[in-house]
């Protein structure tokens, strides 16, 4: 999916959405304007015991950038009352293996990516800012929340406690030392806020599927990060329920989850590769390719089963047998992961004979 300046307003904007996972049943979720518009948005989404007991613990991410004298806010953010308005700055969306949004404003052109590291409750955002005459300053703002993913922070007032070392912050969020969240960036300054609540968040799905549509969340702290005149400069800023981030290359991280699916449709051999396609054999090899992607999101490891599993739903299920088989055919044996099809072939057996299965993990 690529779309352009024109097909990225608000009305239209809102009404696309895309999602990245973790193979845990951890996910990366929102609209292609970058506005949340579900309760089950979020920039990092961490199954705490996976895929079960979803977290939503990073929100968002919500950039800003003074060029020269001029504050340009690049963020949208809904509220009943009040709509802030950064699409008008994005040029560009596009989503093939992870979602891609280019900014321009005035003569800086910000493009940001966002992975997930597969197998681990981390997400890395990688931004490449090229500046123009003046000198900037990019504001990175997380915007963070700690509930259960169905459920909402309505009227919440947020106790918090930073640790803070350089550009790495450790926050304990209402007392859940157990389940600290951190955050880095791999430059900048780190600005702590006190009791900077984002009130009354407004997410239009939910008010349409009959919810009660907003909620309080909370704003951390910032990160400042200096451009020089017509430097050009790459920004990873990542978050994560493990402390030894600081270690992570952002750019290698994507680098390793295109090539990790892009053998995985490789291995399908269900391209056509021939050198002279019509231009609907090439559409078709588009629809498959993004198919394979797709049903890749549903494959989750259960660390504490030791095996794999499909999900029944995205954002909503976990895995259900009944789910599971249905899809069996199409996202194991049609794509030749043969080795994943025995392996859960292998484990719903067993566990049916041996009486071990959990209702909600092989309903039937």
């Amino acid at each position: 999916m690529k779309l352009s300046k024109d097909e990225l307003g608000l009305n239209e904007g809102i009404k696309k959405e895309w999602v990245i996972t973790n193979g845990l049943g951890g996910l990366c979720s929102s609209t292609v304007i970058g506005a949340n518009t579900r309760k089950y948005h979020g920039l990092l989404v961490a199954p705490l015991f996976p895929p079960a007991r979803r977290y939503v613990l990073i929100s968002k991410l919500d950039e800003s950038i003074q060029i020269g004298d001029e504050k340009f806010n690049l963020y949208t953010n809904i509220c009943k009352d009040f709509v802030s308005e950064g699409f008008k700055y994005l040029q560009e969306f596009e989503k093939e293996y992870i979602p891609k949004f280019v900014y321009k404003v005035k003569d800086v052109t910000i493009t940001k990516k966002i992975s997930m590291i597969y197998g681990r409750n981390t997400v890395v955002v990688v931004y490449n800012i090229k500046n123009g005459k003046d000198s900037a300053v990019l504001d990175l703002a997380p915007i963070i929340n700690f509930r259960d993913f169905h459920t909402m922070s309505t009227n919440h007032e947020f106790s918090i406690k930073q640790n803070i070392n350089k550009n790495k912050i450790r926050i304990e969020i209402d007392g859940n030392g157990a389940t600290p969240l951190y955050m880095y960036v791999s430059e900048g300054e780190y600005i702590e806020h006190y009791n900077d609540t984002f009130r009354n968040m407004y997410y239009i799905k939910e008010e349409e599927r009959g919810f009660y549509p907003e909620e309080n969340l909370c704003v951390p702290g910032r990160y400042q990060i200096r451009i020089e005149p017509n430097e050009e400069k790459n920004i990873t800023f990542i978050g994560s329920l493990e402390d030894n981030i600081e270690q992570i290359n952002g750019e290698k991280i994507i680098e390793n989850e295109i090539a990790r699916l892009k053998e995985i449709i490789n291995h399908s051999e269900l391209l056509n590769k021939s050198d002279k396609l019509k231009k609907e054999e090439q559409i078709k090899n588009e629809v498959i390719k993004d198919l394979i992607i797709a049903s890749d999101s549903f494959i989750i490891y259960r660390p504490n089963f030791g095996t794999h599993s499909l999900l029944a739903g995205i954002p909503w299920f976990l895995d259900w047998g009944r789910d599971t088989l249905i899809a069996y055919e199409g996202i194991f044996l049609i794509q030749k992961r043969f080795d994943l099809a025995k392996e859960i072939l292998i484990t719903f057996t067993r566990d049916i004979k041996y009486g071990l299965v959990p209702n909600r993990i092989f309903r039937i």
